[in-house]
């Protein structure tokens, strides 16, 4: 990139197939690649069918390779340099060129413009051919010189990043804490846990589902204490989380009062109730704060703050982070808008929001079907025009004019609405601030008519301990069921019968079935739609198989292509 070249980069754990169709859709004339292994793995086709120009290898040795081969030797007429090599290379290159300059004229090079490409990302697609997203030096130069608004690093503060380093969000990010002399430290979610506590980080970057997991391992350390102080840790987290909601009201961040008609005396009422029970509840938490929280805090290590992104952050998980002292930001964004569109700050961090937009950032919230403009408050499409929005989708002019209008609007394909601008009340602090409502493509329509928009109910469902991964199904049916993934260790630990079951699928123990059962009911009682059928999985939704994309969303497309068989049948028994 930084002599003007556009670089595709891609993670290794995509098949070959995808790999190959990437590399040749993007027109790509050199590969970079990981190890001897990786490249050995699809050499072959790779030589039969594309233009390559020459290979980079970053570690390992050239005789790992299959023939082997010298310095710049060719292997099948493609020449492969270790990264040793091409380093050695550029200090040739540039002797060559500082003898030439001093003893003739000054050199002329090309001048990077801002509108050229930087890099091409392409998207993890649930269909069809992933689509190339075409960014520019000025579309990713926005996010480094605006993301200050978000966070302030400062040099010396510790970044530690879970999101693959090819992923625009994180790449984004480091572009941007590395301008600013921050220290970086890449770990992954098997080793997240040590690394919390070696290198403790001033900032977190992750995706929901990494913050799912902290919330998840707190309250299992709490579980796994005796009676008498799981009951106490429990009660002040639960007073902790009430106090919250209080806060949220008296300072003008309760985003549920947002749409409410503004009343004066009725909010003059509600902020003195809400600031009295407030007081009477803060000793409470003090006391929290003495035995739970701060040993939560030191187990996460996070001094500054934590910044969630990629996905739905559920609001259990949001809340509980408020509850404890630990500042979550939330922001929002696509490959297509590089990435970052809004984020949440910590001077006045709205719950249930993905905050303000950036710096030269417009959005707009229309209606899906007829395109007009909504007023806030109301739910529509969500749309974005903005310095940081790409230029095309590579190669593929009819998905570029379907994205983006003639007005450079870009279709995000997220659900949502925008909260009103009061000038006080409980959701004064609230305007502006954008709220995403799921996504229009993932809306489920049943044979009633009703739309039902799965996240909400997923982000529910997922507060069981037993629950690892849900997905909600029942497009054209009577009911909505869902396909759900458990979490065995903690199923074992209160069925330990289960080690005997070695034979029968978990979808097939009874017991396990009126667990699940209980445990949906329980949680769900609040939601607009109840969950019907369910089917419960042995193998869980996984990167490896396709069905996670490598943020750890739901590939619902290929998910129910897997299931199909299974949906179908589940929605035939659960019939009348």
């Amino acid at each position: 990139m930084a002599v003007g070249a556009a670089d595709v980069v891609r993670g290794s754990r995509s098949s070959t197939e995808e790999l190959i169709y990437i590399f040749d859709h993007s027109e790509s004339v050199a590969l970079v690649v990981d190890n001897p292994e990786l490249y050995s793995r699809f050499a072959s086709k790779l030589n039969a069918s594309l233009d390559l120009k020459y290979v980079v290898l970053l570690w390992g040795e050239k005789s790992s390779l299959r023939g082997g081969g010298s310095e710049g030797e060719s292997m099948d007429k493609v020449p492969i340099y270790t990264f040793e090599e091409l380093l050695a290379l550029g200090r040739k290159s540039r002797i060559s060129i500082g003898a030439r300059n001093s003893s003739i004229t000054k050199l002329k090079f090309e001048t990077i413009h801002p509108d050229d490409i930087a890099t091409i990302v392409y998207t993890s697609g649930t269909t069809g051919n992933p689509k190339g997203v075409v960014l520019t030096h000025s579309n990713i130069l926005h996010q480094v010189l605006h993301l200050i608004s978000v966070v302030q690093p400062e040099p010396g503060d510790r970044f530690l990043s879970v999101l693959p380093p090819w992923h625009m969000y994180e790449r984004a990010a480091e572009y941007f804490t590395l301008t600013l002399g921050v220290e970086q430290v890449y770990t992954n979610v098997k080793n997240l846990k040590e690394d919390l506590k070696q290198y403790p980080p001033t900032y977190l970057i992750a995706v929901p589902l990494i913050f799912d997991t902290l919330y998840r391992g707190a309250m299992r350390q709490i579980s796994a204490t005796s009676k008498a102080r799981r009951t106490l840790a429990l009660a002040l987290i639960s007073i902790s989380l009430k106090l919250m909601e209080y806060k949220r009201i008296y300072q003008g961040r309760a985003l549920s009062k947002s749409r409410n008609p503004h009343n004066e005396v009725a909010a003059a009422i509600e902020w003195i109730f809400s600031w009295f029970m407030a007081t009477i509840l803060l000793p409470f938490h003090l006391l929290g704060e003495k035995l739970v929280f701060s040993k939560i805090r030191a187990a996460f290590g996070i001094s500054k703050a934590a910044i969630s992104g990629g996905g739905s952050l559920p609001p259990h998980v949001d809340r509980f982070f408020e509850a404890i002292g630990v500042t979550l930001l939330n922001g929002y964004g696509l490959t297509e808008t590089s990435p970052v569109i809004s984020a949440r700050i910590a001077a006045n961090n709205v719950l249930g929001t993905v905050g303000k937009p950036l710096k030269y950032t417009e959005v707009k919230v229309v209606d899906a079907k007829s395109g007009t403009d909504l007023e806030p408050g109301s739910k529509g499409l969500v749309k974005v025009r903005g310095p940081q929005v790409m230029r095309e989708y590579f190669r593929n002019p009819v998905a570029t004019n379907k994205a983006i209008d003639n007005e450079g609007w870009f279709d995000t394909g997220d659900l949502g609405w925008v909260a009103p601008e009061t000038k006080g009340g409980p959701a004064r602090m609230c305007g502006g601030t954008i709220v995403l409502d799921g996504r229009a493509k993932d809306t489920i329509v049943l044979s009633t008519g009703e739309n039902v928009e799965p996240a909400e109910i997923e982000e529910t469902a997922l507060q069981s301990r037993f629950i690892d991964q849900i997905m909600l199904v029942g497009q054209d049916q009577r009911r909505i069921g869902a396909l759900v993934v458990l979490n065995r260790d903690e199923l074992h630990s209160i069925l330990p019968s289960l080690h005997q079951e070695t034979s029968k699928s978990l979808d097939e123990i009874m017991e396990v079935k009126a667990l699940v059962r209980a445990e949906l009911n329980k949680f769900g009682t609040d939601c607009s739609f109840q969950i019907g059928p369910f089917l419960l999985l042995d193998e869980p939704f996984t990167i490896g198989s396709g069905l996670l994309t490598p943020t750890m969303k739901l590939r619902r497309d290929a998910i129910l292509s897997i299931y199909k068989d299974k949906i179908d049948a589940l929605f035939i028994r659960a019939s009348p």
